[in-house]
């Protein structure tokens, strides 16, 4: 469940920044271009015209900002560059139409927001459309619905996986195979915690990377260990140690997680981080310890996927035009997962039909985050 370790793809809805950042002199002869510093916050610019533009923005000041274009009435974001670097210059792409905008800027450290003096543009034309921000508070409430959504999947994990150390602890290797599927997709479906889980979710739901021993190394423990030995010829003595440990690791899980607090703002970034995980380790098989299920594993997170945008959904419903294609995609995916277990039983076109569908969904659900990001408010506007 753990996140990838590179976050690939993540798109923003709102703008594509065109230019790599390079360094920019910092002389008066320099080119026209917008101050990304909170000292002069959208001073110095090329005007602002109807139709597609390319906006040169220059930071010098002594930290990096992130800046954005903004309805200066609505705190509504056209478009938006972050961590425009000390002595850089990044270009923004867009098309404007009739309307009011400022730049507004944010440096890394102590400081208020800045907003800089207000633009109108008059005429005809369509432009983007601005979204308004979302505030940490905003995400409150879908915080405490997903918190209690995932408190009645730990009961479900903790029954399941008990009865999976049963199955062990009898000698029934035929049930405990049986018990450690739905037991191990119980856990599968509370994707977005896994940030909240800390250390108990690499022994819950650990890997083998790094460790020197592979399968055999101490370390190795939680579902895929118990999955290791059950389709490995490992007897019953041998797993119940393994089995117990995990029966005391989830229910440890579970006890502690009303103590845990998932972050309000990690939230929008477990819509795409989920299938990420998907797309990289149950979509190449590489998750799998021979119980032939990743496909199903990825059937539970897209159900973890699916509940993270259902209470996102009030956040996104009026700011996000794309919302309809992000539940497209996720039965489009579903449908593709139906009534199968094993990626490596996939034909080559229906292995490719599903990694696009995925690698479409993910585009989609990336933008989630950049809406739904969590922005500081300016204290004023320019004039």
């Amino acid at each position: 469940m753990r996140a990838p370790a590179v976050v690939a793809g993540a798109a923003l809805l709102l703008v594509a920044a065109g230019d790599l950042a390079r360094p920019a002199p910092r002389a008066s002869s320099a080119a026209p271009a917008i101050e990304a510093g909170a000292s002069g916050c959208g001073t110095g610019r090329p005007p602002l015209r109807l139709g597609p533009q390319a906006l040169p923005m220059r930071n010098d000041g002594d930290t990096a900002a992130d800046v954005t274009l903004i309805d200066p009435a609505t705190g509504g974001v056209y478009a938006e560059a972050e961590g425009v670097g000390p002595g850089t210059t990044r270009t923004l792409r867009i098309t404007l139409g009739p309307g009011a905008y400022a730049f507004h800027c944010v440096q890394d450290g102590p400081g208020d927001p800045v907003t800089g003096p207000v633009t109108r543009i008059t005429g005809s034309g369509r432009g983007a459309a601005a979204i308004v921000p979302v505030s940490e508070n905003d995400l409150y409430a879908p915080t405490r619905s997903y918190q209690a959504y995932v408190a009645a999947g730990l009961d479900r994990l903790v029954e399941r996986t008990d009865a999976l150390r049963s199955a062990v602890d009898d000698g029934d290797l035929d049930a405990a195979r049986a018990a450690w599927t739905p037991a191990h997709l119980a856990y599968e479906r509370l994707g977005a915690a896994y940030g909240t889980f800390g250390d108990f979710d690499g022994s819950i739901d650990g890997r083998t990377e790094g460790l020197p021993g592979g399968v055999h190394d101490p370390g190795f423990t939680g579902f895929h260990r118990v999955e290791y030995g059950l389709w490995h010829g490992e007897s019953a003595s041998s797993l119940a140690r393994v089995t117990d440990r995990l029966a005391r690791d989830v229910r440890a899980l579970r006890s502690d997680f009303p103590n845990e607090r998932i972050d309000p703002a990690d939230l929008p970034l477990r819509a795409h981080e989920i299938l990420e995980n998907t797309l990289q380790f149950q979509l190449t098989g590489e998750a799998d310890q021979g119980s032939g299920t990743t496909l199903r594993t990825s059937e539970a997170n897209l159900e973890g996927t699916r509940e993270l945008v259902d209470v996102l959904r009030p956040l996104l419903r009026p700011r996000y035009p794309g919302l309809a294609g992000v539940d497209a995609g996720m039965d489009r995916m579903a449908a593709l997962l139906r009534g199968r277990s094993s990626v490596d039983r996939l034909s080559q076109a229906d292995r490719e039909r599903l990694n696009g569908t995925v690698g479409e969904l993910l585009e989609r659900l990336a933008s989630i985050a950049t809406i739904c990001a969590p922005r500081r408010r300016s204290q004023g506007s320019g004039g």
